[in-house]
């Protein structure tokens, strides 16, 4: 595993960083069972769902405690006397440390993804056409 050791980070870095982080700390021990052929084809299946749904959550919930650092007006990072960042910038970053994680274990090409919804972006009427 990669040690985090630029302030400038590429998107791809931040894909395969986070997922290798999450692979050494232990959260991937389902992908040695499905290896290891512990797991039959429809049981693989229903955890591999259930992990994304996982992820997913975990996303929602970084996005729900910058939400909570907003109401409190926790606007900038402080550190913790154990040195944990805390604030509405740290949270906002593990939401992206949690967002590349799930697409390291999808294979999903997250720079080419956000240039693509970026690009369609810029084609996009004013508000999105809303009125109100």
């Amino acid at each position: 595993m990669k040690m985090v050791d630029s302030d400038a980070l590429t998107l791809v870095e931040v894909v395969d960083e986070a997922f290798e982080n999450s692979k050494a700390h232990g959260f991937y021990d389902s992908a040695t069972a499905i290896k290891a052929g512990w797991l039959n084809e429809k049981d693989t299946q229903t955890l591999n769902r259930m992990e994304i749904a996982e992820k997913l959550a975990l996303i929602h919930s970084e996005v729900s405690e910058a939400l909570e650092c907003l109401r409190n007006q926790a606007m900038h990072t402080a550190l913790r006397a154990d040195g944990k960042p805390e604030g509405l910038p740290s949270e906002l970053a593990d939401v992206v440390i949690r967002v590349a994680d799930l697409c390291g274990l999808l294979g999903i090409d997250l720079n080419k993804e956000v240039a693509t919804k970026m690009r369609y972006n810029l084609t996009r009427p004013y508000k999105h056409g809303k009125t109100l």
